[in-house]
């Protein structure tokens, strides 16, 4: 072997060397394929070639097809599809595809060098000098190898066409050399592809296992169908409109693609912890519900309490009558029915507050004390308050449906949500999923929970959940003591959180000015809720 047909040797190498390591970088499935197949043309110098995949059928899939003379650029990154049918490993008679070189490469696990398609023996080109008689082509030398991974298995084949002289450009057979390396490459490149296929489906199985319980948890309440699946995607639009941002704070604020994948595992997890939730809790639609809505039993008090004041009605007519049978009795009448509507009127009030609301006045919680004074006779034939304790601490919640301890309880989910995501073990680049899932109802004033954080320790990946979780919160239209609002109430609420330091004022300046509002209004609200939005008049929304 003469010195520069080392020197060439070498430098191919070397080039096999560079190509490994990048085949090992590359994520994207379609440009690794057409990684491989360019890589291979160039350290054998071919002019064309095909790579394919072995399908779920187990055929023969063209993926990748190129042909430089010709300017043919096929499949991959081109989006250019390619219009031939996959090659069958087995005929239609059920025997062997031996005449196809493709399919008898993969069938014998054996590489087929031919030096000449047009004296070659026992293959069937006749599809070949087709495509030559149309192009005016010459498909001449072939090298068609395997591609096997870690585990012997064959996922594709590599294809190569038409070696050339690398000093006179001439067509040549591919070499020994030629057919080492590209035996080599081919290697490399499978367990490149078959570790990005495995990385790709795991990362597809976790995704699936996170819907799952999203899915679990949306299902545990007909009321919150849908939040864990709807705050990640606005989290992901807010974060990209962040990334966008050319003018004010944020304008050198950037995540890369790790960091986004991160983000957005969080905001799918961001509510994981309430699985541990009690159902009766979550699904607390009115002030006096636990397993059922007590409302109903205090209904019925109300009923007994009617047909006691009809009973000592008619018991006093009699006495009167018992007395002198001439005696005035529509006084009593008069009596008794302002008596019942007075308790129908007390009912239908418990019946509205039960509801629950934004705000409670101080006259209607003292009703509620008054009403708790009433009495009925209970099962035991007892004289009994109309409310329990329990029933006036509920019914006197000032907003929503639920008490200090149900808060307590729903706020817990934060802390169960860090405890569950801190026990797994993350790869280096999500170790920050813990962290931004379960900041999510922290504030920046430091009041919010599960850990009381302050601006400084609050990651800005948690504050964009954050927006996107209030906001979600604050238009859901399938929340039990609310419709959901529309767009000017709820950037109106959370124009006021940034004022207050509640929530961060650059991001929800972002929100605004980017329209994300907008844009996840259009996919995901009812059309009543989406009403005109004047920005100027937006509190804590500086342009």
């Amino acid at each position: 072997m003469q010195a520069a047909d080392h020197d060439d040797l070498f430098a191919r190498l070397e080039e096999l060397n560079s190509i490994g390591v990048s085949l090992s970088k590359e994520k994207d499935i379609t440009r690794l394929l057409e990684k491989i197949l360019v890589a291979a043309k160039t350290i054998t110098n071919a002019d064309g070639g095909t790579l394919y995949r072995i399908n779920d059928e187990g055929n023969c899939q063209f993926e990748i097809m190129r042909t430089d003379s010709l300017n043919i650029a096929m499949g991959g990154t081109t989006g250019v599809a390619i219009p031939f049918y996959p090659i069958h490993l087995i005929g239609r008679e059920g025997l062997p595809n031996n005449s196809m070189v493709v399919a008898y490469a993969v069938l014998h696990d054996r590489t087929v060098n031919i030096p000449d398609a047009y004296v070659a023996e026992g293959f069937d080109f006749s599809g070949t000098k087709n495509f030559d008689k149309k192009t005016g082509y010459r498909s001449k030398s072939f090298l068609t190898v395997p591609m096997k991974n870690h585990e012997n298995e064959i996922i594709g084949v590599l294809q190569l066409i038409n070696a050339q002289d690398r000093r006179t450009g001439e067509i040549i057979p591919f070499s020994a050399a030629d057919q080492s390396l590209a035996e080599s490459l081919a290697s490399q490149a499978a367990i490149a592809l078959t570790t990005r296929l495995l990385i790709n489906q795991l990362e597809e199985l976790f995704e699936a296992f996170i819907n799952l319980i999203n899915t679990a948890i949306d299902d545990k309440s007909p009321y919150t169908g849908g939040h864990c699946q709807r705050v990640p995607i606005l989290t992901m639009m807010l974060a990209q409109a962040a990334i966008r941002a050319r003018t004010g704070p944020l304008r050198e604020f950037t995540l890369d693609e790790h960091a986004l994948y991160e983000l957005k595992l969080a905001g799918l997890l961001h509510d994981c912890g309430k699985v541990t939730t009690p159902v009766h809790i979550v699904d607390k639609a009115t002030k006096l519900q636990i397993i059922f809505d007590r409302i109903d039993l205090i209904d019925t008090r109300f009923e007994v309490a009617k047909r006691e004041a009809v009973i000592d009605s008619l018991q006093t007519k009699l006495k009167l009558i018992a007395k002198d049978p001439a005696a005035d009795v529509s006084g009593l009448d008069a009596e008794l029915r302002q008596r019942l509507a007075g308790l129908d009127d007390d009912r239908d009030f418990l019946r509205r507050v039960n509801v629950g609301g934004e705000f409670m006045t101080g006259e209607q919680l003292e009703r509620i004390q008054r009403i708790a004074r009433l009495t009925w006779v209970n099962e035991q034939g007892e004289r009994a308050a109309l409310l329990t304790e329990d029933e006036v601490y509920n019914l006197s919640i000032v907003r929503g449906t639920l008490t200090r301890e149900d808060r307590q309880v729903i706020n817990n989910h934060v802390a169960m949500t860090y405890k569950m995501l801190s026990a797994l073990p993350w790869p280096k680049h999500l170790r920050g999923v813990p962290e931004i899932a379960a900041s999510h109802h922290e504030r920046l004033d430091g009041k919010g929970y599960h850990r009381g954080l302050t601006a400084e320790a609050m990651p800005l990946q948690a504050r964009i959940v954050a927006i996107a979780d209030i906001f979600e919160a604050l238009t859901a239209k399938d929340r039990p003591y609310k419709p959901g609002k529309t767009l000017s109430e709820s950037l109106e609420i959370l124009g006021r959180m940034a004022e207050e330091n509640h929530v961060d004022a650059h991001l929800f300046d972002v929100f605004i000015r980017e329209k994300v509002y907008l844009r996840y209004a259009e996919e995901f609200l009812d059309p009543v809720q989406i009403n005109r939005v004047d920005e100027t008049a937006i509190p804590g929304y500086n342009p």
